[in-house]
């Protein structure tokens, strides 16, 4: 999961109250099927993956009070554009096997690239949550991941077993905090995973110093998680104009201003977002259509957010 689930009532608020996201919002909806999601390698095989997935923590939390439409919803627009990374991770057993009937329905599953955590510690503890998340889900997961490294000392040769014994395809790691970026990087160096999920925004680049370029250059897969700060990001720029010069890169809304930064990094495979809203994901989608800014569009954007 991509961390604690986004704030939907800032979201909500701020889209209610921007006329210009308001018109922005039907944008990216009308003729969106005419293209779908470019796709990035993962490196050393021969798959790749769309760029914009979808971390279902808040999807997932959504069920304990509203039910299964919103999720479904969500679900389907993300397929219909050619979507399928799902990350998923509720720490609720009950919820989670509430979504994976929601996966499995309409035969949704097969086509879905399926990412969970282990956040637990000792092997056995890691164990049975593996085992848990393939009976709430329905299949092994594409990838698992050690959630914040937590307990990585064990952790990690039990995913490397689950790897060689065909239960998964990929093993990864994952942080939400720059502080923990470090010791991601010696990580890295030391044993190589085939992922990693890290924080990267517009207010949180430091990713881009040294974990990026390392991943990139040692042919090690990215997921970012935080794209908008956990819902941080739309108050931000809440009751702010999107600057003219956006649609230099075909940028039509804030959320596509803060993904499309992202997305111009080479390094960056797939980025995460968090929404149970199918209009909310739709202009999230579109920012992987058009341009993507260059080098000094991205540090004049960041230029733009630090001046709100």
């Amino acid at each position: 999961m991509s961390g604690n689930p986004v704030n939907t009532l800032s979201r909500r608020t701020f889209l209610a109250r921007s006329s210009l996201l308001a018109a922005a919002a039907v944008w990216p909806v009308v003729g969106w099927n005419a293209q779908l999601l470019p796709r990035r390698p993962i490196p050393g095989t021969g798959e790749d993956l769309p760029v914009i997935g979808l971390g279902s923590t808040k999807a997932v939390m959504q069920l304990a009070t509203e039910g299964t439409a919103g999720l479904e919803a969500v679900l389907q627009s993300l397929l219909d554009a050619g979507g399928s990374v799902i990350d998923t991770w509720s720490r609720d057993p009950a919820l989670d096997a509430l979504a994976g009937e929601v996966f499995r329905k309409n035969n949704r599953l097969g086509s879905l690239f399926l990412a969970t955590k282990v956040d637990t510690e000792g092997v056995e503890a890691g164990r049975a949550m593996i085992d848990a998340n393939e009976r709430n889900f329905g299949k092994a997961a594409d990838l698992i991941q050690v959630f914040s490294m937590r307990d990585i000392g064990n952790q990690w040769p039990l995913l490397r077993e689950m790897k060689d014994q065909g239960r998964t395809r990929y093993i990864g790691i994952t942080v939400a905090s720059e502080s923990a970026h470090g010791d991601m990087l010696q990580f890295m160096q030391k044993e190589r995973p085939d992922f990693i999920q890290i924080n990267y925004s517009l207010a949180e680049s430091n990713a881009e110093r040294e974990v990026l370029p390392y991943a990139r250059d040692n042919g090690i897969a990215v997921i970012i998680n935080r794209p908008f700060m956990n819902g941080d990001y739309f108050p931000k720029v809440q009751g702010h104009s999107l600057p003219d010069w956006a649609a230099e890169f075909d940028c039509a809304s804030w959320a596509q201003f803060a993904l499309k930064f992202i997305l111009a990094n080479p390094a960056v495979t797939c980025v995460l977002t968090e929404t149970t809203k199918p209009e909310h994901l739709q202009d999230n989608l579109a920012a992987a259509e058009g341009r993507l800014p260059d080098a000094p569009a991205r540090l004049r954007m960041q230029e733009e957010i630090r001046s709100l």
